[in-house]
């Protein structure tokens, strides 16, 4: 059987998304009451960093944990990868060792490149260009809190990065309307818009993004890498703050999400952070767990 990959949304049909994402939700219950099977004895994951992470290297150590494999934490000074030895070289070695390999770098080309070097599935856990594992947790979230994400309305508000283009991915798997407010100068990828077609429009306005929006959400104005456009963007972004007055058009019962690490008082004031009748930030950030638990068994034909 071909090694199947998860570097985008993409890679997996909807209908394969649907049922890790109800897998995810049985797992969480599983391992709440203490019914998780060691599924994955004997089995490694291999995480290679290249960019720092709390969620991310917490969630997938402790998804093997809970599912009985181990996963090994490699920093950019444990490995070769990009440096002395190719990428090719990396792949072709690092997967005869381990059962999974997940990768959270800066190009995606990289990640595509170990992909097709790899003899064992290979995970996105962030590029700059899209951050899928963030997503499964995302729909995870919207389907235990409101039921099927399928024909509801998302706005994103903010910058046009690799979160925004991950839901413009999902709002053509799962089959939902994505508005999108940004700057002039900070959209998304052209052509990742133009692929959605009419499930996404795009402007410069919050209030029109946020106008009966089942869900609203948002992400930091300046990503890892970005850190010296920090005061730029926070002019350039102004009046794009996700908060109680943004979220008063949306519909009466939306939901608020952030995928963490969240700037309170910039992109989302810290009083609809911290409003457990909106925002589901905590749940979003457990299910990462649950969600790449899922993932993991999915691409080794355990579910």
């Amino acid at each position: 059987m071909a090694v199947r990959h998860f570097l985008t949304l993409q890679d997996l049909t909807s209908d394969e998304l649907h049922k890790v994402i109800d897998s995810a939700i049985a797992l969480k219950k599983a391992h709440r009451d203490s019914r998780q099977k060691p599924v994955f004895a004997g089995k490694v994951l291999a995480m290679i960093f290249e960019k720092s992470s709390t969620r991310t290297r917490v969630s997938f150590e402790a998804g093997m944990a809970q599912l009985g494999g181990s996963a090994l934490f490699l920093s950019p000074t444990d490995t070769q990868l990009g440096r002395g030895e190719p990428i090719e070289d990396s792949a072709r070695v690092i997967s005869r060792m381990a059962d999974l390999v997940m990768i959270r770098t800066f190009g995606h080309d990289k990640i595509e490149r170990f992909a097709e070097y790899s003899d064992v599935p290979v995970i996105n856990a962030l590029t700059d260009s899209f951050h899928p594992c963030q997503l499964l947790a995302d729909v995870q979230t919207y389907v235990e809190q409101r039921g099927s994400i399928q024909g509801k309305t998302v706005a994103w508000i903010g910058d046009g990065n690799n979160m925004c283009h991950s839901w413009i991915n999902a709002a053509m798997q799962f089959d939902f309307q994505l508005r999108i407010a940004c700057p002039v100068g900070y959209e998304p990828d052209a052509q990742l818009v133009e692929n959605a077609g009419g499930r996404v429009l795009l402007t410069d306005d919050p209030i029109i993004a946020a106008s009966g929006a089942d869900l609203v959400t948002t992400d930091v104005f300046a990503s890892m890498g970005q850190e010296t456009e920090q005061q730029t963007r926070l002019k350039l972004f102004e009046g794009f703050q996700v908060n109680h007055q943004l979220m008063a058009n949306a519909a009466d019962n939306a939901l608020f999400m952030h995928c963490l690490p969240a700037h309170r008082g910039e992109e989302v004031s810290a009083e609809l952070l911290e409003d457990k009748k909106i925002s589901v930030v905590w749940d979003e950030a457990e299910n990462r767990l649950h969600a790449q638990k899922a993932l993991m068994l999915f691409l080794l034909n355990a579910i």
